[in-house]
């Protein structure tokens, strides 16, 4: 064969070994370009079962079916036992005169008024020898087997090349796969309504009402302050919501400008107005058969609000600038912290679509509705942000706990994480003190630390905290206690007598 025969031949091969996918299929069409190329009679790729150590034909030309499961050799056995077994290729110009030839397939006794060469070579995976490539042809004095078993072994060397690149992408979409699986196992543990913080009265009507809605269809409106944690009860539907598996898409209506929210929701074809240069899908579409959160849902315009309410009744929508309808199965959850109720009377807010969002209201209370889930929350975010930044900060002392306790958290569970996050950036012992609050927090008839009518009565309540807690992180023990604040036990028991404080409390 002719050097520009042969890199012909070799490009063909390596366009259809890079084509597909399917090994068998492409295994089966670069023995059809043998046949042509070649003057192939008969082909095959085996492969070697090393559980069993036994070589069995994968793909084959020239061999029906049966033949091809007659086609089983042990290693070392035959032509191709030995070929696999040593790692060598080996050429036979004349089968009729090779007693090693088994002929295991029975299919030369057709053809024995025609002499046959064999020529095998072994397909490697670095130094492991997984099968090998065989092909017979009619003998041709002028044809030389060394050149034909040279180009086999380049062949051999291209299909185990395309083995290890089909072998890395299944491992790698496998990989991907195991990943897929444990990150939405690790959404569904960081999204169950148990993991949303709080065992007040209130808060547990939420968790009944959430348990109540999740597996069904009905869409639910969240009402409530800014700041009251609605985003993680929308989070908790779905998740907990038998739509876990498909999108979750997130739409915060009041950061869009007006004039996008549209093309945002719905999306937009080529050239429908200036600047769309291309198809967007929009969020609807995305979230086809899974839910769509829309955050303050209260802000949108009124033609948005038409088109929305459509998107309600139809379950259908149009991008913009497009005819082509679109039908869409997705869940609305929708959020807003204003007064829909007062908006429809000012008819800024259209009353059907109001109906259609509140099937199902959530009302999210404010914390200074549920002061008992202020102290669960602080020690949530206090073991947070201290892990975060690498601090062993482990209680609030007890001024802090009141100076919580007495404000009215206007900006809610939001503002409470942020000023506990403040707090540990500050704070360099393993007590958050009153001190290490916001100033807005700790006012002077809020914080006990600076309550005091004199200088006296201040250093006194001081002195108090600094026994307390003390107390608290040796368990009780006054002389450990004695240590941290280096004095002596004496003039410690002596301060805590004074200041009413029994060590046998903390124990």
């Amino acid at each position: 064969m002719k050097k520009i025969e042969e890199v012909t031949l070799l490009y063909e091969i390596s366009n259809t070994l890079n084509v597909s996918m399917d090994l068998k299929r492409s295994l089966y069409k670069v023995l059809d370009i043998l046949s042509g190329s070649m003057n192939m009679v008969r082909g095959t790729v085996t492969i070697l079962n090393s559980l069993r150590n036994e070589i069995s034909i994968e793909v084959a030309h020239g061999l029906s079916r049966i033949a091809m499961e007659r086609g089983k050799y042990k290693l070392g056995e035959g032509i191709t036992g030995r070929v696999i077994q040593t790692g060598k290729a080996s050429v036979v110009p004349k089968i009729s005169e090779e007693p090693l030839f088994l002929n295991r397939t029975a299919t030369r006794k057709a053809v024995c008024d025609q002499e046959l060469s064999f020529i095998c070579v072994p397909v490697k995976k670095g130094n492991q020898v997984v099968g090998a490539l065989s092909v017979d042809r009619p003998f041709n004095e002028s044809y030389s087997l060394k050149s034909g078993k040279k180009l086999l072994s380049i062949i051999a060397t291209m299909i185990a090349q395309h083995v290890i690149n089909l072998e890395t992408i299944q491992l790698e979409k496998e990989r991907l796969r195991e990943e897929n699986k444990r990150l939405r196992q690790e959404l569904s543990n960081k999204y169950r309504f148990t993991n949303i913080i709080g065992n007040s009265n209130k808060m547990r009507e939420v968790f009944q009402m959430i348990s109540q809605v999740s597996k069904s269809n009905a869409t639910v409106l969240i009402r409530g302050e800014s700041g009251t944690g609605k985003e993680l009860v929308a989070n908790a539907i779905h998740y907990n919501s038998l739509r876990a598996r498909n999108p979750f898409v997130k739409v915060n209506c009041v950061a869009l400008p007006s004039n996008l929210i549209e093309s945002e929701l719905l999306g937009h074809e080529k050239g429908a107005f200036t600047g769309a240069i291309r198809l967007k899908r929009g969020k609807f579409e995305l979230a086809n058969k899974g839910t769509i959160f829309l955050d303050e849902i209260g802000s949108i315009s009124i033609d948005v609000q038409v088109k929305l309410l459509r998107v309600l009744q139809e379950r259908e929508f149009e991008r913009v600038g497009g005819y082509e309808t679109i039908k869409t199965d997705v869940r609305i959850i929708a959020a807003t912290n204003k007064n829909l109720e007062q908006a429809v009377e000012e008819e800024t807010f259209r009353g059907d679509l109001y109906y259609r969002l509140n099937v199902f209201p959530i009302y999210m209370p404010p914390l200074r509705e549920r002061k008992t889930d202020i102290l669960l929350l602080a020690d949530f975010f206090l073991e947070k942000y201290a892990k975060e930044n690498h601090k062993d900060i482990r209680r609030f002392s007890t001024p802090a706990i009141d100076v919580l306790m007495q404000y009215h958290w206007p900006g809610n569970v939001r503002e409470l994480e942020n000023c506990i996050e403040r707090a540990v950036l500050l704070c360099e012992e393993s007590v958050v003190h009153s001190y290490h609050l916001p100033p807005t927090v700790q006012t002077a008839e809020e914080s006990d630390t600076l309550s005091g009518k004199s200088l006296e009565d201040a250093l006194a309540n001081v002195e108090r905290e600094m026994i307390i807690d003390a107390l608290k992180t040796t368990r009780g023990n006054m002389a450990k206690a004695a240590q941290i604040l280096k004095t002596t036990e004496r003039k410690f028991a002596y301060k805590a007598k004074k200041h009413g404080i029994d060590h046998r409390l903390y124990r």
